[in-house]
């Protein structure tokens, strides 16, 4: 059996993206833990199922569970949909997900590298849950819980010099996150720069997580450190992001390959 890909990474978070039409029977989970394999598989950090009329998307992550919205995810899905001629380049993209509706527009082109902004909505959070207390790493660290469409725990560091993939995994799992949480460890550099590292949930490291970024500039505003606009430094590249009445991020979204993979 064979799936056809599309490969496309949103500074460097990247996926696979098949027409839903195209997709396999049976199990699809397992389908996504296959083709997203660095090894054995394609490699990627999730699998997208597109559909082009109306638009929508479908998201796995690479270990085959399914997460409510990727913020890069969906903007490789409208470059995708773009290419493909099935949206219109001067018009507003409305694209379901998990979320509820992405309203996203193309800012620029060049060949197969887009740039384009997407409405990221509001981020729902509690006020305690700014301030949360969690024993990890032999001490409590103070974290920031809060949704901006999938879970977001951001933890304010002064630097990376430790392990914080390990620090990741843990919170990532922990037990007050009843669905676990993709967790982001900021360092602020100004009022309107940080600098952040992506554990996600289901994947791990990533190069940059849109939703992350929105997390982390939400919960930075939200505490005083940052004011908009702001840039996010991420080990793939800036993104930009903005908070009106709705989070807006601007980034990248680049089509890398297409081919088959050979589903056993």
């Amino acid at each position: 059996m064979t799936i056809p890909f599309t490969k496309a990474h949103g500074a460097g978070n990247d996926f696979l993206m098949t027409w839903a039409a195209d997709s396999p029977p049976g199990d699809l989970a397992l389908a996504a833990r296959a083709i997203c394999d660095r090894h054995t598989g394609v490699g990627a950090d999730g699998w997208l199922l597109v559909q082009a009329k109306p638009a929508a998307i479908r998201l796995f992550n690479a270990d085959g569970t399914e997460p409510e919205l990727s913020g890069n995810g969906t903007r490789c899905a409208a470059a995708l949909l773009l290419d493909s001629g099935l949206a219109d380049d001067g018009e507003e993209m409305a694209i379901q997900t998990g979320a509820g509706v992405k309203r996203l527009r193309l800012i620029e082109r060049n060949g197969l590298e887009f740039r384009l902004e997407m409405n990221m909505g509001r981020p729902v959070y509690i006020q305690s849950e700014l301030h949360l207390e969690l024993p990890l790493d032999g001490g409590t660290r103070e974290v920031s819980a809060l949704n901006v469409g999938n879970p977001q725990c951001v933890v304010f560091v002064e630097d990376f010099d430790f392990d914080w993939r390990r620090v990741g995994a843990e919170i990532e799992g922990y037990p007050h996150f009843e669905d676990r949480t993709n967790v982001s460890f900021v360092r602020r550099a100004d009022a309107h720069t940080l600098e952040v590292r992506f554990f996600e949930r289901g994947v791990g490291e990533t190069l940059s997580s849109g939703t992350g970024a929105t997390g982390a500039v939400a919960a930075a505003i939200l505490l005083g450190f940052a004011e908009s606009p702001v840039r996010v430094l991420t080990p793939a590249g800036p993104l930009d992001l903005r908070w009106e009445d709705d989070i807006y991020l601007t980034g990248p979204a680049t089509i890398v390959a297409g081919g088959e993979f050979y589903l056993d």
